[in-house]
C-alpha cells in the first residue's frame, strides 16, 4: 500500500512538479477508492467515480490555498461526487446491475473480505454493509476509515457539510442500521436455518433491501430461534480499528508510454499535467480502480527521449445500462367499538420524510423504532425525558416565546441542525402569541444558524390575512429566515373524503408561500362534536390514503402523526400501546412510507 505523501509533497505538486504529482496520486488514489468503493458498493460506477475524482484534484491543485487541508479538501470532492452519482443513478431504471451479469472485482464487499482476510465478525459487519440505506452506505465509509485510523472525525464533518454535533447524531443512527444489519447477516447464515425465516424470504429475490432489511429484523426480535442473533455483538469500532485501505486490485500491463482512456484521450490532455516515468510503475501499481472492467492502452511516444509519460485512472471498455406536551384530556364519550378490524399489511417502512410526537409512555423507544419514522419530537429543545433509539431523529423545538432562553437555544443547537418554531401561537394553551411579539422573538431563534421552520399555526395557514400569512409578511419585510412551513391539521370529516381535504390543504399553503412543508401534527378529532374520534378502520383509511400523498408531494419534506403513544387519554388516536403492541392504525402508519 503506498504511503499518504505529507504537505512538502502537496505542495511541490501544486506547484506542478511531476513527480510530486506522481506520489500524490499514488499515496491518495488507496483512500478515494475505499471510500467510493464501499459508497457505491460493488457498482459497475465505482471506477467512473474514481476517476472523476482525481481528475477534479488534479485540475483544481493549482487553486488549493491550505495545502495542510488537501486531505480534507480530497474527502469532500469524494463525497460529492458519490453524491452525483447517486442523484444520477435515481433517475436510472436499474441502479444495479443483475447479479449474474455483474463482474465479481466490482464487488466491494467481497473484496474486502478477501484482500483484508477478514473472518468471524468483521467479515459479518462487512457483509451488513450491503444492507445499509443509501445515505448510510456514504457516512460508513467514511466513519470506517475514522475507525480504522484513516481519517479524523474533523474531516468527516468537513466532507459532510454539516455541523460536528449533527456528524455525531448521523454516525450513531449509522450504527445503529449497522447493528441491525449484522444481525440479518447472523440469521439468514445460520445453519440450520429458521423454519420460519426461510418460509418469510421464500419470495425474497437474495437483493439486500431496506424493506427485507426491516422484515427480517423485525422477525428476529419475535422469533425464539432468531432472538440469540441479537447477543455477542461486538462493537464494530473494536473490530475495525487498525484496519487497513482495501488493496487496489493490480494486473496492469506497465511500461514506456502514455497511458489513455478508451476513448483516447490521455489524463495529461485533460488535467494540463505530465507525470514523469521516473514513478510511473509506482503510481500503476497501486492506482488502478477496478480489476477486468478497467481498459488501460500504453501507446509509444514518438518523441526524442526522455520520453514523457502519464497515468491515467482509465474507464471501463463498457458501462451497464390537538397539540400539547401532554395527550389530550380524555373525550366525553368514545365511539362505540367496531365489530370489524380492518386489513392492514404490517410491514414497517423507514421514511425518512415519517416521524411522529411523542411522549413519556412505556415501551418508547422499540415502538419508536418498530414504527419506521425517519424522525420524532417532543415539543422541547431537548430529548432527555424521551431518548429514542439510534437511527431515529430528534428535532428540537422553541414551543413558547418564554422558551426562547440562552439555555434552550444552546440545547437545541446541539440536538441537529433543524429547529421547529413556536407551536400554535393562534390560540389560547398553547404558544399564543401575537404576530408581533412572534417576530421580535424569531432573532433569537435565527440565531443558532439552524435550518429554521416557522411558528406552526393551528388553521388557516392558506389564509390571506390570517396569523401565519402576516407573520411571513413581517418576517419577510424584516429580512428574517424562514426555511421552511410547519402545519397542523385535524379533520373532524372521518369519512374517505378526509384525505383529499387534508392533501388539499397542504397543496394551498405550499401555493401560498412556496416553501418546503412540514406537517408536525396531523389526524382526525372532531374538538366540538360526537363521536370525537374516527373508528380504527376510518382511521386506517386516512393514513393509507394521507401518507401515500405525502410521500408523492416532494415539496413535503417531513410529516409527523400526533403521537405515537395510544394510552390513557390517547389510546383513541396514538398509534403503539407499548413497545410491541400497534393499534390497526399503528400498523397502517408502520406500513407507510
Amino acid at each position: 500500500m503506498a504511503e499518504q505523501p505529507d504537505i512538502t509533497v502537496v505542495i511541490a505538486a501544486r506547484a506542478g512538479d511531476p513527480v510530486a504529482i506522481d506520489r500524490l496520486v499514488a499515496g491518495y488514489l488507496p483512500l478515494v477508492y475505499t471510500i467510493v468503493g464501499r459508497a457505491l458498493e460493488g457498482h459497475a460506477d465505482v471506477d467512473d467515480v474514481v476517476q472523476d475524482v482525481m481528475l477534479r484534484v488534479l485540475r483544481n491543485l493549482g487553486d488549493l490555498r491550505e495545502p495542510e487541508a488537501f486531505r480534507s479538501w480530497l474527502v469532500a470532492i469524494t463525497v460529492r461526487q458519490v453524491r452525483e452519482r447517486f442523484r444520477v443513478r435515481r433517475g436510472a431504471p436499474e441502479a444495479l446491475l443483475p447479479e449474474d451479469l455483474r463482474d465479481p472485482g466490482a464487488d466491494f464487499t467481497d473484496l474486502a473480505i478477501t484482500r483484508l482476510e477478514l473472518s468471524g465478525q468483521r467479515r459479518e459487519t462487512a457483509e451488513a454493509t450491503r444492507w445499509l440505506d443509501e445515505d448510510n452506505r456514504e457516512l460508513l465509509s467514511l466513519w470506517w476509515l475514522e475507525a480504522s485510523g484513516e481519517l479524523t472525525r474533523d474531516e468527516i464533518v468537513a466532507a459532510t457539510e454539516v455541523t460536528r454535533q449533527h456528524a455525531a447524531v448521523r454516525v450513531q443512527r449509522m450504527k445503529g442500521q449497522l447493528e441491525t444489519a449484522r444481525v440479518v447477516v447472523r440469521a439468514l447464515t445460520a445453519q440450520p436455518g429458521c423454519p420460519d425465516l426461510q418460509q418469510i424470504t421464500a419470495e425474497w429475490d437474495g437483493r439486500p433491501s431496506p424493506l427485507w432489511r426491516k422484515r427480517i429484523a423485525r422477525h428476529t426480535r419475535d422469533c425464539r430461534y432468531c432472538s440469540p442473533s441479537w447477543n455477542g455483538l461486538v462493537a464494530a469500532e473494536r473490530l475495525l480499528a487498525g484496519m487497513a485501505l482495501v488493496p487496489l486490485p493490480a494486473g496492469l500491463l506497465l511500461g514506456q508510454g502514455t497511458l489513455t482512456t478508451s476513448g483516447g484521450t490521455s489524463l495529461a490532455a485533460k488535467v494540463g499535467f505530465s507525470l514523469s516515468q521516473k514513478v510511473l510503475t509506482a503510481a500503476l501499481s497501486t492506482a488502478v480502480v477496478a480489476g477486468g472492467a478497467t481498459a488501460v492502452v500504453v501507446t509509444q511516444q514518438d518523441d526524442d527521449p526522455p520520453p514523457v509519460t502519464t497515468a491515467a485512472v482509465v474507464a471501463p471498455t463498457s458501462a451497464p445500462a390537538r397539540p400539547s406536551t401532554t395527550p389530550p384530556p380524555s373525550p366525553t364519550s368514545k365511539p362505540k367499538p367496531t365489530t370489524k378490524k380492518p386489513s392492514v399489511v404490517v410491514t414497517a417502512k423507514a421514511s425518512t420524510k415519517k416521524g411522529v410526537g411523542v411522549w413519556k409512555f412505556a415501551g418508547l423507544k422499540p415502538a419508536l423504532a418498530d414504527v419506521g419514522a425517519g424522525w420524532y419530537y417532543n415539543w422541547g429543545a431537548n430529548n432527555n425525558d424521551v431518548p429514542g433509539p439510534a437511527g431515529v431523529e430528534f428535532v428540537p423545538m422553541i414551543r413558547t416565546g418564554p422558551d426562547a432562553t440562552a439555555a434552550n437555544l444552546a440545547q437545541a443547537k446541539r440536538e441537529g441542525d433543524e429547529l421547529l418554531g413556536f407551536n400554535e401561537p393562534d390560540i389560547d394553551g398553547q404558544a399564543d402569541m401575537t404576530v408581533e411579539e412572534a417576530l421580535a422573538a424569531w432573532p433569537k431563534l435565527q440565531g443558532t444558524g439552524l435550518r429554521l421552520g416557522s411558528p406552526a399555526v393551528a388553521f388557516g395557514g392558506d389564509t390571506a390575512g390570517g396569523w401565519l400569512d402576516r407573520f411571513m409578511k413581517g418576517a419577510k419585510q424584516k429580512g428574517y429566515r424562514v426555511d421552511f412551513i410547519t402545519l397542523h391539521w385535524y379533520g373532524s370529516d372521518f369519512s374517505p373524503a378526509a384525505v383529499n381535504q387534508f392533501l388539499g390543504y397542504v397543496d394551498a399553503v405550499h401555493k401560498r408561500y412556496g416553501k418546503p412543508i412540514w406537517i408536525t401534527e396531523f389526524g382526525l378529532m372532531n374538538f366540538s362534536g360526537s363521536p370525537k374520534y374516527p373508528t380504527q378502520a376510518q382511521l386506517v383509511t386516512f393514513i393509507k390514503g394521507s401518507t401515500k400523498g405525502l410521500e408523492k408531494r416532494s415539496f413535503v419534506e417531513r410529516y409527523a402523526w400526533f403521537g405515537l403513544p395510544a394510552v390513557k387519554d390517547s389510546v383513541d388516536f396514538g398509534l403503539y400501546r407499548d413497545g410491541d403492541s400497534p393499534t390497526e392504525a399503528g400498523k397502517a402508519y408502520r406500513a407507510a412510507g
